[in-house]
């Protein structure tokens, strides 16, 4: 594999808007369990952009610390070669080096009462790859897994482009999984981010009645039109709404109502879109709070509402998913930008326009 350098590039973050390009230390193996990976590519999270951007959900509100520790090496979209670890580990692990890895972005504690009850992804302590000193990402050169992590070995010949995309797939096959979709739904995903195109191959193997996506960028929804949904609507040209109700048996409404854009409007949206006793899957992460009229949720309509959160024990599924086809993942990388010039792919990020999926490469 070469010969392990001492020291590595990597994008550090001190603050937000405060990133930079730095040569640091290659962490290396020292304790049980640890492996260190060379990384080959990390994709940049919706959640990367918000910490950049100074979002409180990262940096707290000012009243107490938040949750962003630092210096800290961004990325949990990750994909590396394994190039070190020990005889222990690769016997316990059964991992060797040269295998090729994709890593979920928690690293459980493995002592709380989360994870004692195999709640992992719900862990008290919550630990996530790129966003404690402690815990670095996927924005280097190398990058350390602690004991705890929990890796998946991938194929050899698993595109780079389909690897990056493993860690995102997997939180939104969990989302689809939430939803309780049947083949008699009429299923609505509002966002065709990668999450959201994560969202809709999720929900096809589930076979709706009939699948809607909703986006402001129309470039986005007709790769969502390529992935197979019935309907795309676009809500600063249609009243999204009224056209679900139109859609839809009886005028009811939408029997599923994933929310992936993070924006404030597309849960009200959702709202006024989902039938009586429909299902409402909050899926995305917010940087601004959210006000709704709560009687829809309970008296007007009684609706189910269900949280996701990370990838529990999806990644199996979604690895061979995409390694057979059934889950598309054509056209979502959109951009591979060397790490040296994060910059630009965030900007390309923020903008949204002409991006899907970005991944910075060392």
């Amino acid at each position: 594999m070469g010969q392990i350098p001492v020291m590595m590039n990597a994008v550090v973050t001190y603050g937000p808007h405060d990133y930079r390009f730095e040569k640091v230390p290659v962490p290396r193996v020292s304790k049980k369990g640890e492996i260190l990976l060379k990384i080959e590519g990390c994709g940049i999270c919706a959640g990367d952009i918000k910490a950049y951007r100074g979002s409180e959900v990262f940096w707290g509100d000012g009243t107490g610390p938040g949750y962003l520790e630092t210096p800290a090496i961004g990325g949990h979209e990750f994909v590396g070669t394994v190039v070190e670890l020990s005889n222990e580990t690769a016997a316990e692990k059964e991992i060797k080096i040269g295998d090729r890895v994709v890593v979920e972005q928690i690293a459980p504690c493995c002592d709380c009462v989360y994870c004692k009850k195999d709640l992992y992804s719900l862990c008290a302590k919550h630990d996530v790859f790129g966003f404690k000193y402690y815990l670095n990402g996927g924005f280097a050169e190398y990058q350390l897994m602690p004991d705890n992590a929990r890796l998946y070995k991938i194929p050899q010949e698993m595109d780079i482009s389909d690897a990056v995309l493993v860690e995102p797939y997997a939180c939104s096959y969990h989302g689809v999984e939430r939803g309780k979709i049947t083949n008699k739904d009429m299923v609505v995903v509002s966002g065709c981010g990668p999450l959201g195109l994560g969202l809709i191959a999720a929900a096809k193997l589930k076979k709706p009645a009939k699948l809607i996506a909703l986006d402001m960028f129309d470039t986005r929804l007709k790769r969502a039109k390529s992935f197979g949904v019935d309907v795309v609507l676009n809500p600063s040209k249609v009243d999204v709404a009224g056209e679900i109700r139109r859609l839809s048996d009886g005028g009811i409404g939408c029997d599923v109502y994933i929310e992936a854009t993070g924006h404030p409007s597309s849960v009200i949206q959702g709202l006024e879109a989902i039938r009586k006793g429909g299902r409402f899957v909050e899926f995305s992460l917010f940087s601004d709070d959210v006000t709704c009229n709560w009687n829809i949720i309970g008296d007007a309509k009684e609706l189910d509402i269900y949280g996701s959160s990370l990838s529990p024990n999806c990644f199996l599924p979604v690895i061979e998913g995409i390694m057979s086809g059934e889950l598309s993942t054509t056209g979502v990388v959109t951009h591979k930008i060397p790490l040296k010039d994060f910059q630009k792919a965030f900007d390309i990020c923020i903008n949204g326009e002409n991006s899907i999926k970005v991944m910075l490469i060392p």
